[in-house]
């Protein structure tokens, strides 16, 4: 019997129409476009601004591209994994709301929380759906609203932050192309440098909380910035080891998009020249979740069948890890 392996057969990306700029920064915080320019990368980044729409909405809009490069109906959709950090609601999952707007009711789903590690993880939970027989069709989706929980007062976080969503379709294949291999990694200690303080069941949301900015993304750049550095270009380098491939077999690089450095940093790790990078943090910031398939949505066009990617991330939790993806169109 032939090896099932999941194929990412379809990609789809959306981010809001509002740019907000390191100029416009200027004016809210103590900062300057060539400060953030030369610390992170970041020039611009994509706010959800309308009232009333949360995750969900940009996720639907990610999916609705996808489908409609399938001509699939929503139905179709046998299970679809949202991965995010800013849900519309404690409960019930994004990915219940994600499927009722889109209308697909014969689905079930789920959410998975790994800050930006939660596509990698999402899409690994994903491949083994399908590699298992039971599914043939199964959604995976990157999302989240991270100025929901950002405080805009605070210049180490909110000129990092974006709004965002990018999604993919898997699909059985027996041809020798899909997901290949995943090393994912996670430390919870690490959690006493990227996190948020209050609105869990440890310190529910109190007037306190509130008032102490407490419901805010709480972090301390320069420790994250050193585990980030090492845990993203050290497993992604054993990726590689692991899989006997070299930099000349890699034919692009999908760093989670969290610092410009940080992606130098596994880029030089890996012996892999820029223009085999993804790079589209400029535009949009870190949109945690959704950065690995907006770069995938963004770079569709320049794919092709049996090239060998790499997509790497680091997150709060910690979370960190690599996959290697032979593109199967």
């Amino acid at each position: 019997m032939e090896k099932i392996s999941a194929a990412i057969t379809a990609v789809g990306g959306y981010v809001p129409e509002y740019r907000l700029t390191n100029t416009e920064l200027e004016k809210m915080v103590d900062t300057n476009d060539e400060w953030i320019k030369t610390r992170t990368g970041i020039e611009e980044r994509r706010i959800l601004k309308e009232p009333g729409l949360g995750s969900s909405d940009m996720a639907v809009e990610a999916v609705k591209v996808l489908l409609q490069k399938k001509n699939m109906h929503p139905n179709e959709i046998e299970c679809l994994i949202c991965a995010t950090v800013t849900p519309d609601m404690t409960f019930p999952a994004t990915a219940n709301i994600i499927c009722d707007k889109l209308g697909a009711s014969q689905s079930f789903g789920y959410d998975i929380e790994a800050a930006c590690s939660g596509f990698l993880y999402a899409l690994t939970t994903g491949a083994a759906l399908i590699e298992s027989g039971r599914y043939k069709k199964v959604v995976v989706v990157g999302v989240d609203k991270m100025s929901s929980i950002i405080d805009y007062s605070d210049r180490a976080t909110c000129i990092i932050f974006g709004d965002g969503a990018g999604a993919v379709l898997l699909e059985p294949t027996t041809d020798g192309t899909g997901i290949k291999d995943s090393l994912l990694r996670s430390d919870g200690s690490g959690r006493q440098y990227l996190h948020m303080k209050a609105g869990g069941s440890v310190k529910p949301p109190s007037i306190e909380t509130v008032m102490a900015k407490e419901h805010f993304v709480y972090q301390e750049g320069q420790t994250v910035f050193k585990f980030a550095v090492k845990g993203m270009a050290d497993v992604s380098y054993e990726l590689m080891q692991r899989n006997n491939l070299t930099a000349d077999d890699i034919a692009w690089l999908v760093p989670h998009q969290a610092n410009l450095r940080i992606i130098d940093a596994t880029a030089n790790r890996m012996n892999l020249p820029k223009e085999k990078v993804m790079i589209n943090i400029q535009k949009y910031g870190n949109t945690t979740a959704g950065t690995l398939p907006l770069c995938l949505w963004e770079w569709e066009s320049k794919l092709k069948k049996g090239d060998n990617l790499v997509l790497a991330a680091f997150g709060g939790g910690f979370t960190w890890g690599a996959t290697w993806v032979k593109w199967s169109y």
